[in-house]
């Protein structure tokens, strides 16, 4: 008998941020165990190397996370490994060790689809003008107001949980409603669509930014796979060549249920 086929031919997730408190690396883990995939491509940031170097945090749910992406590697998906900003120390490795086991590392690649259009798939921090050397300390800076900001996302959730109402975002919240977020989230997508016009690619794959899209761009398919801290997004590709952009809401995510009244009967 021939192996079962995958529900996916490729997932593409990012942003996962192992390492900070943040991270949802048990909604991660339940998403990667009930969606198997011939190919799963890690598209940066998936430990995040600022918060440990500031503090060490790293509970068993995130090495399950690891162990659940080793495992689908060793039942024969092909694992790639693309290197972002907040995980950039495993770029001195790449000049001597390019994989680790079955799992490719690179800093980009590309990706032929199922109707032969070549992506781009990049983690996309290269894209970002607060990337420059001279501006670094601004997105150290704005890095600590985001996790000041999860944490309040976290204490809130569990208030609204507690009263039956579902998972909400507030730094996704903000994003929508604030001008400058927004133009800086439109000026990422030019840049990278206006890249891979340039370079010939008909599409690109990428993350960073925390925001879940699939738009097209001066002839270009813009496709960024969203987060794991705040979404729980992934981009899929099915076997017949369709693009999607899923949402994973595991238990932990979803809004507690109402006890149900059960009225009193005489015996």
């Amino acid at each position: 008998m021939g192996q079962e086929p995958k529900k996916y031919r490729s997932i593409f997730i990012s942003d996962v941020h192992l390492g900070s408190q943040g991270s949802q690396a048990e909604a991660l883990c339940d998403f990667l165990k009930n969606n198997p995939s011939e190919n799963l491509f890690l598209v940066g940031d998936i430990i995040d190397g600022w918060r440990l170097r500031k503090k060490w945090f790293w509970p068993q749910a995130h090495t399950n996370a690891i162990r659940r992406i080793l495992t689908a590697s060793k039942r024969g998906t092909a694992v790639t490994y693309i290197i972002g900003n907040h995980d950039e120390f495993l770029r001195a490795f790449l000049k001597f060790r390019p994989s680790f086991g079955r799992v490719k590392i690179c800093n980009r690649t590309e990706y032929t689809g199922v109707d032969g259009k070549r992506y781009l798939v990049v983690h996309g921090d290269m894209f970002d003008g607060m990337m420059r050397a001279d501006r670094k300390w601004i997105m150290h800076l704005g890095d600590q107001a985001y996790n000041f900001l999860l944490w309040v996302n976290t204490k809130l959730n569990a208030l609204r949980r507690a009263f039956g109402l579902p998972y909400w975002s507030l730094s996704a919240a903000l994003k929508k409603r604030t001008k400058r977020a927004m133009n800086f989230i439109h000026d990422f997508e030019e840049h990278v669509a206006g890249y891979c016009k340039r370079k010939g690619y008909d599409g690109a794959i990428c993350g960073h930014i925390h925001v879940a899209e699939m738009r097209e761009i001066d002839g270009i398919a813009y496709m960024n796979d969203g987060d794991w801290v705040e979404s729980c997004t992934a981009l899929v590709e099915h076997h017949d060549g369709t693009w999607q952009l899923v949402e994973h809401k595991p238990l932990a995510l979803r809004p507690a249920s109402r006890p149900q009244r059960v009225s009193a009967t005489a015996a």
